[in-house]
């Protein structure tokens, strides 16, 4: 059996420039961070003495199928069916948080899904390779609208300045930052869950299609990264200078559409400004999920206080990325089989000649 996590993201700046109609013209930057919130995949190969099934997948349903075809959850029957998997596997996700909420929950999963898988192929990938084969699970396999920052964000880990070519080639450089800083900067940020859920991909097709439009903008969106870099990573600059640029981001970022904010996220927003936040911002594609917080610490009872009707959700750094926490490939662990044997015995099962 193997286990994977992979931790969710946060992402603070230069969101909507990782969308190939964007950065294949102008290139593209992300600041961002992964938290300490996970999702969990495991994945084996199925013992045959399940008569009644093939392959088994457990997330909000329990699917048990004979085919990849069949199988429901989008991400798994085109992932098995991509590398293919042989027939007679078992899926299970856990995860901490909600999916469809802004976190890059989508990616999250889909590069937990595809390290589980090649690892029970025995091939282990590059943080680089994964990044690229999730991009290319969810872009060209899945046929999502989606940009590539939650990919690499998911796999990479940690809190990073993510430059993006033209070409689609990516680099991945951590932010240079004292843990005292880094600590204090974690001490500034409040989380929230609005209760909405949404699709993201619907949401971002839209902010696709109007990306040329949006030139001004998301010109200004990219140029912010590297200064909210510079803040971060200067023991002199003022920290509260990074919350006043994450209410500047934010009110680009509502600009670009007028499906990313709605009246319930545009009264929470300022609600949080009343109570003491500097700024903040809606996470993901928007129309809901959650939403992030600058603020001094010695406000944030009362901002707690003013959206006590929300969902809290405290949260550190993580700086660990996509990994395999269990990694047990045989069958029992007094057992002699190995992945050939299960192959073998599930063809025994299926009355196949070998």
């Amino acid at each position: 059996m193997i286990i994977t996590r992979t931790p969710y993201r946060i992402s603070f700046f230069g969101g909507g420039t990782d969308y190939h109609t964007w950065y294949q013209e102008h290139g593209g930057r992300c600041l961002s961070t992964t938290i300490n919130h996970y999702n969990y995949i495991s994945c084996r190969y199925l013992p045959p003495f399940h008569a009644n099934m093939k392959n088994r997948i457990v997330w909000h349903e329990l699917e048990q199928t004979e085919t990849f075809a069949e199988i429901h959850h989008n991400a798994v029957r085109g992932a098995l069916i991509h590398y293919r998997v042989p027939h007679g596997v078992e899926i299970s996700n856990q995860c901490d948080l909600p999916a469809r909420s802004g976190l890059g929950s989508s990616s999250s999963f889909c590069a937990g899904l595809i390290k589980g898988i090649k690892a029970l192929q025995g091939e282990m990938l590059s943080k680089y390779a994964l990044a690229k084969e999730t991009i290319n699970l969810e872009r060209n396999v899945l046929h999502e609208n989606v940009g590539v920052q939650d990919q690499i964000a998911a796999v990479y880990g940690g809190l990073n300045l993510i430059h993006i070519k033209s070409n689609g080639e990516f680099k991945v450089e951590p932010v240079i930052i004292s843990e005292e800083r880094k600590q204090l900067f974690n001490a500034h940020l409040l989380l929230f869950f609005t209760g909405i859920s949404r699709t993201a991909s619907e949401i971002c097709k839209k902010q696709i299609e109007t990306t040329q439009a949006k030139t001004a903008q998301l010109t200004r969106m990219m140029e912010m990264v590297p200064e909210a870099c510079q803040i971060l990573s200067s023991p002199k600059a003022a920290l509260n200078d990074f919350g006043k640029m994450l209410h500047e981001t934010w009110m680009l970022k509502r600009s670009l559409t007028d499906q990313i904010s709605n009246p319930l996220v545009d009264e929470i927003y300022e609600a949080a400004r009343r109570n003491g936040a500097i700024g903040g911002k809606l996470l993901g594609a928007g129309g809901g999920g959650f939403m992030l917080f600058f603020a001094p610490p010695r406000t944030h009872s009362k901002i707690r206080e003013a959206l006590r009707n929300l969902m809290y959700v405290p949260f550190k750094f993580d700086d660990q990325g996509c990994q395999i926490i269990l990694y047990a490939p045989k069958m029992y662990s007094d057992s002699s089989y190995e992945k050939q044997d299960y192959i073998h015995m599930q063809k025994q099962s299926e009355g196949i000649k070998l």
